[in-house]
Parts: structure tokens; sequence; C-alpha cells
């Protein structure tokens, strides 16, 4: 079966049943360090389950993603969340289905980040792996770190 997705703009409300979308506006901004910056605090729901812990790490993208592309596979973490905020200021795309048994492809979405949002899946949310659209494009990732297997594979 061939189905052809349109990678729609990345917004809070498109994304929600899949996780958080996570970037800085006027909503919830406090000043830190003598009024030089300004915070924009609890972006997102960070979920690493009862016995994980907090790994962050820099992922660089290797070989860009060219479009159209297959999809073959999709993955989730049944035990936390997984987030990915893009560090060059490069679009990306995001392709997702909603916690399940066994994703649909019919309902599967895809989503197109303006290069200043991130995005935090929630636990279980089925998703492919990271698409980079440009070689070189680096992403900080905030997920969970245990000794349990923490990805499903379909």
């Amino acid at each position: 079966m061939t189905i052809s997705l349109k990678a729609r703009p990345l917004t809070r409300e498109r994304f929600a049943p899949y996780g958080d979308v996570i970037e800085s506006s006027d909503v919830d901004r406090a000043a830190m360090n003598a009024a030089r910056f300004e915070r924009f605090d609890d972006l997102c729901s960070v979920d690493m389950g009862e016995d994980g812990r907090v790994a962050v790490s820099i992922a660089r993208c290797r070989v860009a993603t060219a479009l159209p592309y297959r999809i073959d596979m999709v993955e989730r973490h049944p035990l936390g969340s997984q987030a990915f905020i893009p560090l060059d200021g490069q679009a990306f795309v995001v392709v997702v289905a909603k916690p399940g048994a066994a994703p649909d492809a019919a309902a599967l979405e895809a989503f197109v980040s303006n290069g200043r949002q991130g995005i935090n899946y929630s636990r279980g949310t089925w998703h492919m792996p990271l698409i980079g659209l440009a070689g070189g494009q680096r992403f900080l990732v905030i997920d969970r770190k245990t000794a349990d297997p923490n990805c499903d594979v379909h």
C-alpha cells in the first residue's frame, strides 16, 4: 500500500495528540540574570518513567534525507518521552501516529518544523526516526537513559 503524506506546518494544537512543541513564546517568560535574558520555562513534559533518568545528547545529521522519502518503519518509546530540539535553525520533518498497539499507516501525520521549534514525543507515540533535511544539522536530544530496552519497532 502506498500512502502519500503532505507535511503541514508544526503547531502546538496540531501536534498535541502526539506530544509537545518546544518553542519560546510570550507566555510563561521571566527575566533572569539581572534581566539580561528572558527565560521560557516548562516548555514540555519530560517523562522518564519510574526507573529512568534524563539523558541529554546531541545528534548530528550525517546524510540529509531526500524527499519524497519512503517510510518502511516507525518506532515508539513505551517507557518515556523523547525530545528533539534543532540547534541550527534548519527545518526538519516529523512523521507520527497516536500511541496504541500497532500504528495504522493511514493514520500517519507529517509536520514540518520551522527550524526554531522542537518536539517532545509523548510516551508510546509512534514516529519515524529523526528526519534531517541538511547534512550537519544538529539536534539537542532529551530522552530516557536506562538499562531497560525502550524502543519498539513496527
